[in-house]
């Protein structure tokens, strides 16, 4: 199977993470998601990464729905398959997304528009997300478990991704957080090398 992607996307980086755990091997193809990209966009209509290719030339996307294939093609060892399992985690993972979500709309503010367009009260209202989420996480480190699985591919690519795009914030706002994503990076180095970079 193929993954196309980005290296510095959390969401592929989640999505990379999760095909170690689940012991499946990806051909990954960096594309331009900025960019137009005619691989990306025939892949995805709507241009955004990760897109996973079956053998049979599909295309599967977004990172969640891929991490739901992976989870049912390992025989479920992404996610529990109990309700309150199910539960706590899907849930986990959407809080992650959502961090995740509002920190990159505050990149996409600065890096897009010009000075004289942007908007600080909208920007401070993401970051205002994205601290809540984060605190949330921080709660609710314990509905993790202690099998690797969906929620831990997730916080650890959020948090390698803010190491490399928002430097020093998880430090300062989620130190639990970065504990916790420090043990597990050391535990587990195979995952770790498929946190987010700079090509």
């Amino acid at each position: 199977m193929q993954l196309l992607g980005g290296t510095a996307s959390p969401f592929v980086a989640k999505v990379r993470m999760a095909s170690v755990v689940c012991g499946i091997e990806l051909d990954f193809e960096i594309v331009d998601f900025v960019g137009t990209s005619d691989t990306l966009n025939a892949a995805n209509p709507i241009g955004k990464v990760p897109v996973l290719i079956l053998p049979n030339g599909e295309a599967v996307f977004d990172s969640s729905v891929i991490c739901e294939v992976f989870d049912r093609m390992s025989g479920n060892q992404l996610i529990p398959q109990t309700l309150d399992g199910f539960r706590r985690i899907r849930t986990f993972d959407a809080a992650v997304t959502g961090v995740t979500d509002a920190l990159a709309l505050c990149i996409y503010e600065v890096r897009y528009r010009p000075d004289d367009k942007r908007h600080p009260d909208w920007t401070d209202r993401q970051m205002g997300k994205a601290d809540r989420g984060l605190r949330w996480l921080e709660e609710h480190l314990v509905d993790l478990g202690e099998s690797v699985g969906l929620g831990h591919c997730g916080l650890a690519a959020l948090i390698g991704w803010m190491d490399l795009r928002f430097e020093g914030k998880a430090a300062k706002d989620a130190p639990k957080l970065v504990e916790w994503a420090d043990e597990f990076f050391s535990d587990h180095p195979n995952i770790a090398a498929m946190k987010p970079f700079l090509p």
